[in-house]
């Protein structure tokens, strides 16, 4: 097996982008720039990087963008584009959550499809308000960046769970804990914390919102099951932190199946804790994103078998996902990257007025309504001292 460097030459041009977001001091912004060059399918143009006028100009100027695309308001640069005959064809929002929709509504309407981090909005109201507009617009695309949906052994778990290997799908297991948020780092002035323990601009969940939905994703995105009702408990250490940091859930999914979920940001010992276990009636898959190319596989009264990324027992979701040979290390980068490229199959099958292929997947408007459901009932249920709610 050869390193697999996607080249652009697949899709012709390069799709021109511009970035909401992800200015000086930023975290996730370089992220997602980075994720967008790795296959070489993206340029970066234009920008609104910052609420600040005079950050933004500086972050422009650090990107080597033409002045004269650095835009002082989403607004401005969404307007600005749509007029250019070298516009951009699509914007990668990487705001904090309460510019997210009010930024995917400006350039949708301005006929550019959107790429935007996740969790989608600050209540499912303004998340069912993007979808309503996303009907009225079928052309648009849009993605919604969890980006451990584009692990190619979360994608060889889904494969698996869908061919039936596991059997009926009994038990959905996630759990995700960190302990950056152990302390009041947001009293210190650490942008990070400052806006997610905000709830008016992180919205009314804290680390159910940050980590919680990734989790919940990652378990229905594996799994294939849709949640019915939950029971949840939501704490906040912390004290004088307004929003949760810690994060017990109890999950019934259609079907009969039932499901945990522990995320939490006061676990001291856990940078990154990310772990999906799924069980069924023949079998049960174990995953954790600290080591992402593994995937173990248990068929029940069998010993456990390893499976890895590129070996001997991958299926082929997880190989045209796959860049270097087994034995590389892939992860977190590769992950996003995965995403925005499943995207841009998207934009360049629009751009010619094609079909995307039916392989093309990547999380949409549906995951970030579902996501903010899930959010709103754990704040509910919590509120009732976990009485059981719908999602």
């Amino acid at each position: 097996m050869t390193i697999k460097g996607k080249s652009d030459a697949l899709f012709g041009r390069r799709i021109r982008y511009g970035m909401v977001g992800g200015g000086q001091g930023a975290f996730i912004g370089a992220v997602h720039r980075l994720a967008a060059r790795m296959d070489d399918h993206y340029e970066l143009v234009a920008g609104a990087l910052s609420a600040d006028p005079a950050k933004a100009k500086a972050s422009a100027a650090e990107l080597g963008l033409d002045p004269s695309r650095s835009y002082g308001s989403f607004g401005e640069m969404a307007k600005a584009e749509a007029k250019r005959p070298d516009g951009i064809e699509v914007v990668s929002i990487v705001t904090p959550n309460h510019v997210h929709v009010p930024a995917c509504k400006a350039f949708i309407e301005a006929g550019i499809h959107v790429i935007c981090d996740k969790p989608l909005a600050i209540s499912l109201k303004e998340a069912r308000s993007l979808k309503a507009l996303l009907k009225k617009n079928p052309k648009a695309i849009f993605a919604l960046t969890h980006n451990y949906s584009g692990y190619p052994m979360i994608r060889q778990a889904r494969e698996m769970v869908a061919a039936g290997t596991l059997g009926e799908i009994r038990l959905v297991q996630g759990e995700y804990p960190q302990d950056w948020l152990t302390t009041a780092l947001e009293k210190t002035g650490q942008k990070q914390a400052a806006w997610r323990t905000d709830p008016k601009r992180s919205g009314a969940g804290g680390c159910v919102g940050d980590i919680g939905t990734h989790t919940y994703q990652l378990g229905c995105f594996v799994s294939g099951l849709e949640a019915d009702e939950l029971s949840a408990d939501l704490h906040s250490f912390v004290k004088g932190r307004v929003l949760d940091d810690n994060v017990h859930v109890m999950l019934r999914y259609k079907g009969g199946a039932k499901g945990m979920i522990w995320t939490s940001q006061v676990a001291p010992g856990h940078e990154n804790g990310l772990k999906l276990r799924i069980y069924g009636t023949k079998g049960g898959l174990e995953w954790t994103q600290a080591d992402p190319n593994y995937l173990w596989y248990s068929p029940f009264g069998e010993p456990k078998r390893l499976i890895t990324r590129g070996g001997a027992g991958a299926g082929t979701a997880s190989g045209r996902i796959t860049r270097v040979p087994p034995g590389h290390p892939e992860g977190y980068l590769e992950g996003f990257a995965n995403i925005y490229t499943e995207a841009a199959r998207a934009i360049i099958a629009a751009r010619s007025g094609k079909k995307v292929d039916k392989d093309v997947t990547f999380p949409g408007i549906a995951d970030g309504v579902a996501g903010m459901a899930f959010i709103e009932a754990c704040v509910k249920s919590s509120a009732k001292n976990g009485n059981w709610v719908k999602v």
